[in-house]
């Protein structure tokens, strides 16, 4: 059975100062103890890929939950999926620690592209870039690969610039010549891709987290500037380019559990940026399921706010992974007042829905829950 629909919302008459929230579609992605790792949309938002820890990647309508099909060849396990490709919208990548980049075919459920980095390299991220386009890499293990994916040839092979495994690999989207790393030992690397690249020519600038990084991601005016949470659940805030420090929250956790009254944050998800409001959210979870949009303010004096949003409810586990819909280019009636999706280590995907489906301020405003921090009541929320 793939879809459970459970139309849910909050108990009682809430308080004029809060959003009135629901929770839309519970999908359970598979029997068993299955996990989700990942949700990434397609480029016009037909449909959304959700990798899971049976190795398969499936496919659903972010708009009404249909399950579309899934995608199978991996070996082992899928650690990050996208999009982003440089010539077909249809198709998707997906790297795993079977050591294959793939690429699948989302209209016939089929593989059309693989690429092997060799024995015993687990890939834990990708990218396509390059000045002319023609870049894929990965990060391999400690080594960086690079290959031209027109010809699936490898390029370039980097061994210097991390000792542990590399966890994060982006091209800058603003500069697709640049490209950051980022690894276990703590480091992101600046690299350089254009000529023949080495580690001794391309790599312009090295930023030291001082503990093992997680996930990274750009934002701001020109992508200049970068969030990194890390495995012990700190934020940092930097400008690449400069390699200056502007925020270190190395008591995350506890500046966001200060600011509310459930369960303490346990872990943080994810980072989103508003564009329009030209404001960041760290996305942090508890061990029960329930997420919180935490605002962070970033330079002299940065705190990290009270939650703007609060998703509770849907979830029995940890969160791994969230996609809000409220980017969605194709207007304000498609998304059908969805909020976004989120998936987890209970093989739950939960479609949040508001029943505001204004988009005049940001994504957050029009989510599933309060959005008066300094009116609301101090008492802990009910499930719902």
């Amino acid at each position: 059975m793939e879809v459970e629909v459970a139309d849910m919302d909050v108990e009682g008459q809430p308080p004029s100062s809060f959003k009135r929230v629901g929770l839309k579609n519970s999908i359970q992605t598979n029997f068993g103890e299955d996990y989700v790792f990942q949700i990434v949309p397609k480029n016009d938002w037909t449909s959304m890929a959700v990798s899971l820890s049976t190795n398969a990647v499936k496919l659903y309508s972010p708009v009404t939950g249909q399950f579309y099909g899934e995608c199978k060849g991996h070996s082992d396990t899928i650690n990050h999926i996208s999009f982003a490709g440089p010539v077909d919208p249809h198709v998707l990548h997906s790297c795993s620690s079977d050591g294959t980049i793939r690429g699948w075919d989302t209209r016939t459920l089929q593989q059309v592209s693989s690429i092997n980095a060799g024995p015993s390299q687990e890939i834990f991220s990708f990218s396509f870039g390059g000045s002319t386009d023609n870049l894929l890499s990965a990060g391999c293990n400690s080594q960086l690969l690079f290959w031209d994916w027109r010809n699936k040839k490898q390029v370039a092979c980097l061994e210097e610039s991390h000792m542990e495994d590399i966890t994060q690999v982006h091209f800058v989207p603003s500069q697709p010549n640049k490209l950051v790393s980022a690894s276990v030992d703590g480091l992101i690397c600046i690299f350089d891709t254009e000529g023949d690249i080495n580690d001794d020519d391309n790599l312009e600038s090295v930023i030291n987290v001082e503990t093992s990084i997680g996930k990274i991601g750009f934002f701001g005016e020109s992508y200049q500037k970068l969030w990194c949470l890390t495995h012990i659940e700190t934020l940092s805030i930097w400008d690449w380019k400069d390699g200056k420090s502007e925020a270190n929250f190395q008591d995350a956790r506890s500046l966001a559990s200060n600011g509310w009254t459930l369960d303490d944050v346990d872990y943080f998800v994810d980072c989103h940026y508003s564009e329009e409001g030209k404001r960041l959210w760290v996305v942090g979870g508890t061990n029960a399921g329930t997420l919180g949009y935490f605002p962070v303010s970033y330079g002299a004096g940065g705190t990290i706010g009270s939650p703007e949003a609060v998703l509770g409810g849907g979830h029995a586990g940890v969160v791994r992974t969230l996609l809000p819909m409220s980017i969605l280019q194709s207007g304000p009636n498609q998304g059908q007042g969805i909020f976004g999706w989120t998936g987890g280590e209970d093989g739950r995907l939960c479609c949040w829905l508001s029943d505001d489906s204004q988009t005049d301020r940001s994504w957050i405003s029009s989510s599933l829950v309060i959005k008066s921090p300094n009116t609301r009541t101090r008492n802990r929320h009910q499930p719902y």
